[in-house]
């Protein structure tokens, strides 16, 4: 399928994870996709790969994504979609009990307060030709609570999804849709590394999750490519759950 065919994709943290196979899954379905990252050989690496364009962006820069979106609309003349996929979760945020003050505002300005940035910057853009999609990732922990906490990840993830629906609904007769993307755990590199190393703790997990596996970044990017495409143009201001039935579980089969 081309269902993206001469649009315009910017992706951020796009050189690895969700990121990466989202790319991939876009522009194989025909868009030019600008590639956003910190890590500048791999995505200088993917770009080339996709033919598209890579910029080195702090995502958490409000100069910084001012000029991502100037330099697609440069490159492209136009911004079709806007997939805010960026974040971290790093190891000192664990408990409110051990949860220090500046791990707190670090996990909050990359994965919320980038999010708002990102959309700040896009939207302009969009809104001049009355159409776009704006996706941003919030996660199973925005609706789920956890007892094995992730105190500032978890507030961010909830950030991104009220903020999400708030602009969903705002710009939803301007032709913008904004939707909010909630994996359930996803088998990247930084969640095998933090769960899935230690057998017992990736099994308290997969418990839960009626599927009984992880997800593959591949399936997260399917559902990126469906939210960016107009087989999803009566959806703004939803929260789209791909979690592995994990938000509808009470008892799992064995």
């Amino acid at each position: 399928m081309e269902r993206l065919s001469g649009r315009v994709a910017v992706v951020t943290g796009g050189a690895s994870g969700i990121g990466e196979a989202s790319a991939r899954r876009l522009a194989s379905e025909g868009a030019h996709v600008v590639v956003a990252d910190l890590n500048v050989d791999a995505g200088e690496a993917l770009a080339k790969e996709l033919d598209g364009l890579f910029l080195r962006v702090d995502v958490t820069s409000e100069a910084d994504n001012e000029a991502m979106y100037a330099a697609a609309v440069e490159k492209y003349g136009q911004v079709d979609i806007a997939f805010h996929n960026a974040g971290i979760s790093p190891p000192d945020d664990d408990s409110i009990l051990t949860t220090g003050i500046d791990a707190w505002r670090r996990v909050q300005e990359v994965n919320l307060t980038s999010v708002y940035l990102g959309c700040k910057a896009a939207l302009p853009h969009m809104l001049k030709r009355n159409k776009g999609s704006i996706i941003n990732t919030a996660s199973f922990v925005a609706t789920l609570g956890a007892a094995t906490s992730q105190i500032s990840y978890t507030a961010s993830k909830g950030g991104v999804l009220a903020m999400t629906r708030e602009l969903g609904v705002q710009f939803a007769r301007e032709g913008v849709r904004v939707n909010a993307l909630s994996p359930g755990p996803v088998a990247t590199p930084l969640l095998m590394e933090l769960f899935a190393s230690d057998p017992e703790r990736a099994q308290r997990r997969l418990v839960h999750v009626p599927m009984g596996r992880f997800a593959q970044p591949e399936e997260m990017a399917a559902a990126v490519a469906f939210l960016a495409s107009d087989d999803s143009s009566f959806m703004t201001a939803s929260n789209f759950l791909v979690d592995g039935g994990i938000s509808g579980a009470y008892v799992t089969p064995l």
